[in-house]
């Protein structure tokens, strides 16, 4: 079914059709409007899987009051939704170094409220999907998109090195809802200065720092690291778990490293497999966040000096 035929079955059939984006997925978004009405239709007809999902994480996260679009119309069959219009402004268009760090504690707040989710029914962020996604960097970053033959000494070392990464992730608290993308690009500012959060459908049941990295270590900005440990030790305080600062710190450094382990790997697939080349440009910050990090710590530094040689 075209778009254009789905609206006609449905109120929205006399509204003005524009693209609106389109994301790393399948997936389209186009924007509908009529005099001062405006919402969002959200095209999966390439990847009618990912509404089940979104439909369950939408249902949970509005249940904790957390700010995901109302569902106006809907249809499973051929993949379509109409959704509520957040607008055009997310967290990456206002950011800058007079204030992130007020922003950001305001998304902080949205992450505590996620945290209360319902998890029942999500899938786990277990150690197999971990290294699953770790995995991603060895095959299309290394491999495809740098064409090296990695020899069984630089094996052995990468698996070592991400046996160390997962075994301090789950150190940490698990069980939380993880949004799994809660970058500044997903977080929608609306008109009402309040905060609207998209792009959830893959969320997992998983480790207390992921979207907490996701935020603060963003692949596509970033900011002093000495202001984005206060914000970390901020948002410990602010769950009030009494764990000292450098284990703190060190989880979400290990939780940063894991993400951004398998971002290299997705970035790289994205070019390589789906032809997407606008997220090339994001793989040397992705990279940076890598090597600096795997360098303060004994049992990554082996990884940072491995992968300075492509930096």
């Amino acid at each position: 079914m075209q778009i254009e035929q789905f609206l006609q079955t449905t109120p929205y059939k006399d509204f003005k059709l524009e693209v609106a984006s389109a994301d790393a997925s399948f997936r389209s978004y186009y924007r509908l409007s009529k005099d001062d009405e405006s919402y969002i239709l959200m095209d999966a007809s390439l990847e009618k899987e990912s509404l089940h999902p979104f439909l369950l994480v939408t249902k949970k996260l509005s249940d904790v009051d957390v700010k995901a679009p109302k569902i106006f119309h809907q249809n499973l069959e051929h993949g379509y939704l109409v959704l509520e219009d957040f607008g055009d402004t997310n967290l990456l268009d206002l950011l800058n170094e007079e204030n992130f760090e007020t922003l950001y504690k305001k998304a902080l707040d949205e992450i505590i409220k996620m945290q209360n989710a319902d998890t029942q029914k999500l899938p786990l962020y277990d150690k197999e999907f971990l290294h699953f996604e770790m995995d991603l960097m060895q095959e299309w970053y290394l491999e495809r998109k740098l064409a090296l033959t990695l020899t069984e000494v630089e094996k052995k070392m990468l698996k070592q090195t991400l046996e160390s990464i997962s075994e301090v992730v789950l150190l940490q608290p698990q069980n939380c809802f993880v949004h799994r993308d809660f970058h500044s690009r997903n977080i929608m500012v609306k008109p009402d200065g309040s905060l609207g959060i998209i792009d959830y459908q893959d969320g997992m049941s998983g480790a207390i720092t992921y979207d907490l990295v996701s935020l603060l270590k963003d692949c596509y900005i970033s900011f002093e690291r000495g202001k984005i440990e206060e914000l970390v030790l901020y948002f410990r305080n602010r769950l009030g778990l009494d764990i000292d600062d450098e284990v703190f710190l060190k989880w979400f450094d290990f939780m940063g490293l894991q993400r951004h382990i398998k971002v290299l790997g997705i970035f790289s697939r994205l070019h390589l497999r789906d032809n997407k080349d606008g997220y090339l440009k994001d793989i040397p910050l992705t990279l940076s966040y890598v090597i600096d990090t795997a360098s303060r710590y004994d049992e990554t530094k082996e990884l940072a000096a491995f992968l300075k040689g492509f930096a």
